[in-house]
């Protein structure tokens, strides 16, 4: 669908601000563009001005440090996240979950802070984030402010964010660092597809956390329990707080089996930090 609308390209945080406080919910950044223009040609976004963001080098950051953690900038794309090695080495989830996304071609585009702006139940950075303790900050012309991921999604495609804002980054604090990882996600075909149901788990020596997707209006991340925590009460929990949905992709019924299903795997596969040292011990 043909639609006109103004673009803009900042090159600073500044004039990217200044833009969005003029235009508020008129204008829409663009980072990736992986859903913007799609829904622009579907008719279902009609932006008066586009801001693309791409040009601020703030944006571009991707870094670790041992006081703040691995720093993920709005611009920073999917593929750039797998490759980096703190990324591997200390936050192995988000390289697992996101090799999901979509495909190589459009992890080169597509953004880790765009697919969480985007607030889809089945997004696959948001699980995982939520696992290891995710904050968004957001930056606007009166200031900053530093949210929780889970509180950051309200709802289906629904978030916090307001107008003259912009998601500057998503900071993954260092306490769940090297963490034990796993993520199972349920597609309808082989390949590259949405999200039916996943499941994202981490075992740290701090406990146990498990994000569910696409189970929920939102990613939901489950009670943080101990590691000695066992797989009735793991799934019990989970059982509890999802509320999946009838659709063309599955009844909720089997994305609950597959739920219960994915947290037995990940529970069984992924090894509890320190076990091999007990069982050398004891």
């Amino acid at each position: 669908m043909l639609h006109q609308f103004s673009y803009h390209r900042p090159d600073s945080l500044d004039e990217a601000l200044g833009l969005l406080s003029a235009h508020g919910d008129r204008a829409r950044v663009f980072a990736g563009g992986t859903d913007l223009f799609v829904n622009v040609r579907a008719g279902l976004l009609r932006p008066q001005h586009v801001v693309d963001l791409k040009a601020i080098e703030a944006l571009q950051d991707l870094s670790w440090t041992e006081s703040e953690g691995l720093s993920i900038g709005a611009c920073v794309t999917v593929n750039r996240l797998i490759e980096h090695d703190a990324v591997r080495d200390r936050f192995s989830l988000l390289a697992i979950a996101a090799t999901e996304l979509a495909t190589f071609q459009l992890r080169n585009r597509a953004t880790v802070v765009g697919n969480l702006v985007t607030a889809s139940p089945c997004g696959d950075m948001g699980g995982a984030l939520l696992a290891l303790g995710g904050q968004v900050v957001l930056l606007s012309a009166d200031g900053e402010r530093t949210l929780a991921l889970a509180e950051f999604i309200t709802g289906v495609k629904q978030t916090l964010i307001r107008p003259n804002e912009i998601v500057a980054r998503v900071v993954v604090p260092n306490q769940w660092s090297g963490a034990a990882a796993g993520y199972r996600k349920l597609k309808r075909i082989k390949g590259h597809d949405l999200g039916v149901v996943s499941v994202s788990m981490a075992k740290h020596p701090l406990g146990l956390r498990v994000a569910i997707s696409s189970a929920a209006p939102t990613p939901l991340l489950l009670p943080e329990m101990q590691l000695e925590t066992d797989l009735a009460t793991v799934q019990s929990h989970a059982r509890q707080m999802i509320s999946p949905i009838d659709d063309v992709r599955a009844s909720a019924e089997y994305r609950a089996f597959m739920v219960d299903v994915f947290i037995r795997r990940l529970f069984e596969s992924i090894p509890t930090p320190g076990a091999a040292a007990q069982e050398v011990s004891a």
